[in-house]
């Protein structure tokens, strides 16, 4: 695999337009294809065998009002009671809208002052343009608010209107032009990887387009790929240039330099890349579809960031010659220095002293890890959003008018072809009498009678923690065989216990596998194991983070959130496999690099420091870089995205000095050359993949360009 790299980084050196012409057409191939042939993302909740589940089935099987999406229109009179005569009239021009199958008025609220008028379309939300329907339904609404009440908009079609992004991508794109410039002192060196990356990028966010078309895919997908692929195209590129710049300091010319550069660096790129994918993977046993959804974007874009690292750069590198370098060593036969002296004297202190340095490291991770103990996970609903949102202020007008739990009705189907139509009286009043229900509504009967709804009404709103035990007790109490609940709760609380299920196989199956990988590349038992064990540590300590941030409130305010908020569903288990397959990005790049050292010396201490020496001023770089990117994400409006940016920001940081420039030396000066111990059976079975193996290259003899 080695000499194909070599053969491929070299050829594109040397021939450099062939590359970016092909690069170019693919990007605008698959941007027309998206274009003319690409679909709108959008979430889907489905959970199969859920009790939910089965009840929205019915519902959308026997209710066909009931089957599509919502809005709700809350109307407010601060100084008395709403006319009910221009409230019905807003009801009439609500009804003529587009796919509107009914407007369902509500009682008059407690406070006298609010009324609410439900909108439910014939039609889920992912076949509406919720931006354009929003729009609709305030113009259907404008007399109201000319006569001064306040009408605001919640439900689940403006829940799903976009807020608008972009800035997080910004943030990043600046930050890393300035990390790599100050890195390197060379705009070209600094543009380079970042122009590799954004290649990456236009190409896998036009596959995910196209793959919108003939799946679901979630409406944060994008995001979340775009957050990683950024972040990763990045760091991919930056590994292979500066081993290139090494090789220009040692005096190669430009084609061999690129393509060693391909052959060794590119190979943990590849590795690493590849284990990015692998943990992605994980996602496809969460039982989720909106999760392996998340998992198929964000792989598109990591393969396509993959291979323009290991094809466009190669090309790009070859085209810009030794400009790569500070202007001062692009003279032939300059002395460039690519060791970092600070590094390696730093790595000989602490492999001098590893028990003090690893237990001090070991005592501030578990630190920050400790308040993860006390996680609370919930999805975030409209009470997240910031004061100045619609769906925000309509949560707090139906809370304050008709009570919290009017924010999360509880939907109960029940099938007549399983229960008699005359017990609906007595399970009214036993959903009635139930700890923490408010209010029962009468049943309402599909079409056909074969079936029956009652809408309960709960004291607590969805993001109470008191809201599962009501559905709790709902189930095991008041309803029989036949009769199920659904509804914004009874959904949370399903998604939630599901995402907490699947959470410990993803874990097992994601480490498992990054196991093997690492086996496989650094024939060693005890690398994979230590690996696994630190990026543990530092995404528990990113955990315990993110519970002290969000759910204890400590930034709350200044991330724009209106109060305290439980860590989305989401978060554990998506952030646990984007950051398993981050860090791992940083393991095969600085083991290769001690490995690497450690076959030519056999000195298992001093190889740790020439890796580190060697790697260090690059992974310090990579990771600035990519902290930068994720923490731009925070200001993104998406909760889960903010969450995130904030968990990926710290882990990232924490990886790249407490785990790289503490655990790693640590650990290694303990171990020695059991470091790299590995069975003598498994030796003789396992096959040979060396990231940093020898390269045999033609020696290119035309003179080093000046």
């Amino acid at each position: 695999m080695s000499r194909l790299l070599y053969r491929l980084g070299r050829a594109a050196a040397l021939r450099p337009w062939r590359m970016i012409v092909v690069w170019l057409v693919a990007i605008g191939a698959f941007a027309g294809l998206a274009a003319a042939f690409g679909g709108a993302e959008h979430d889907n909740y489905r959970l199969s065998g859920s009790g939910a589940q089965q009840a929205s089935d019915l519902l959308t099987d026997r209710f066909p009002a009931l089957s599509g999406a919502d809005a709700r229109v809350v109307v407010h009179n601060p100084s008395g009671q709403v006319d009910q005569a221009k409230l019905q009239a807003a009801g009439v021009r609500l009804r003529a809208l587009p796919h509107v199958a009914g407007v369902d008025p509500a009682p008059l609220g407690k406070d006298g002052a609010t009324s609410l008028l439900t909108v439910r379309y014939d039609v889920p939300v992912t076949d509406l343009k919720p931006a354009p329907s929003l729009d609709k339904l305030k113009d259907a609404t404008a007399d109201l608010k000319a006569a001064g009440y306040k009408v605001e908009f919640g439900g689940q079609l403006p829940e799903n209107v976009g807020a608008p992004g972009g800035v997080g991508e910004g943030v990043g794109i600046v930050a890393a032009l300035v990390i790599l410039f100050l890195a390197f002192g060379s705009v070209v060196a600094a543009g380079l990887p970042l122009a590799v990356a954004l290649a990456g990028l236009g190409v896998g966010v036009s596959g995910i387009t196209l793959l919108a078309a003939v799946t679901d895919i979630a409406t944060t997908a994008p995001t979340l790929a775009i957050m990683v692929g950024l972040g990763v195209g990045i760091d991919y590129a930056l590994f292979i240039l500066t081993r290139h710049r090494e090789g220009l300091a040692a005096g190669l010319p430009v084609p061999e330099a690129v393509g060693r550069a391909t052959a060794t660096a590119g190979m943990s790129v590849l590795f690493a890349g590849f284990t990015v994918l692998l943990a992605l993977c994980g996602l496809l046993l969460s039982d989720v579809p909106v999760f392996m959804t998340m998992g198929f974007a964000t792989g598109i874009v990591v393969a396509a960031t993959v291979l323009t690292a290991l094809t466009l750069l190669p090309a790009v590198l070859g085209l810009a010659g030794r400009r790569v370098l500070r202007r001062r060593d692009r003279a032939a036969g300059a002395v460039v220095h690519t060791d970092a002296p600070l590094v390696r004297r730093w790595a000989g202190h602490v492999g001098r002293h590893p028990w003090a340095w690893l237990l001090a490291s070991l005592v501030i991770l578990l630190t920050l890890a400790a308040p993860a103990a006390g996680m609370r996970t919930w999805p975030s609903d409209a009470s997240s959003e910031p004061s100045s949102s619609t769906v925000r202020q309509a949560y707090d007008l139906l809370a304050e008018g008709y009570g919290p739990g009017a924010n999360g009705p509880l939907l109960i189907a029940v099938d007549l072809r399983k229960v008699n139509a005359a017990e609906l009286p007595a399970i009214q009043q036993r959903v009635a009498r139930t700890e923490g229900v408010v209010n029962v509504a009468p049943p309402e009967f599909s079409p056909d009678r074969s079936a029956a709804v009652l809408i309960a009404t709960p004291a607590y709103g969805p993001q109470d923690k008191r809201g599962p035990g009501v559905v709790d007790r709902l189930r095991s109490h008041a309803l029989p065989d036949g009769a199920e609940i659904t509804g914004l709760s009874a959904i949370y609380v399903d998604l939630n216990r599901r995402l907490d299920d699947r959470l410990w196989p993803v874990i097992g199956v994601v480490v498992a596998t990054s196991f093997v990988m690492l086996l496989l590349v650094f024939r060693s038992v005890l690398a994979p194991l230590k690996a696994a064990a630190m990026n543990m540590l530092s995404i528990g300590a990113a955990y315990g983070v993110l519970v002290a941030v969000f759910q204890w409130g400590w930034g709350a305010s200044l991330l724009g959130l209106p109060h305290a908020v439980p860590v989305s569903s989401f978060i554990t288990l998506l952030m646990f496999v984007v950051l398993f397959g981050v860090s791992m990005d940083y393991e095969v790049f600085l083991l290769s690099r001690v490995r690497e050292d450690w076959l030519r010396t056999g000195d298992a201490r001093g190889s740790v420091g020439t890796g580190l020496a060697a790697t260090g001023r690059v992974i310090s770089s990579a990771a600035l870089i990519m902290v930068a990117v994720f923490a731009g994400f925070a200001s993104d409006p998406s909760l889960v995205v903010k969450q995130m940016g904030v968990g990926l920001a710290v882990a990232v940081a924490l990886d790249a000095t407490l785990v790289r420039l503490v655990l790693v030396p640590a650990t290694m000066a303990l171990l020695g050359k059991a470091n790299w111990w590995l069975p003598k059976p498994l030796a003789r079975v396992l096959p040979h993949f060396d990231p940093h193996g020898p390269v045999e290259a033609e020696e290119e003899r035309t003179p080093v360009p000046a």
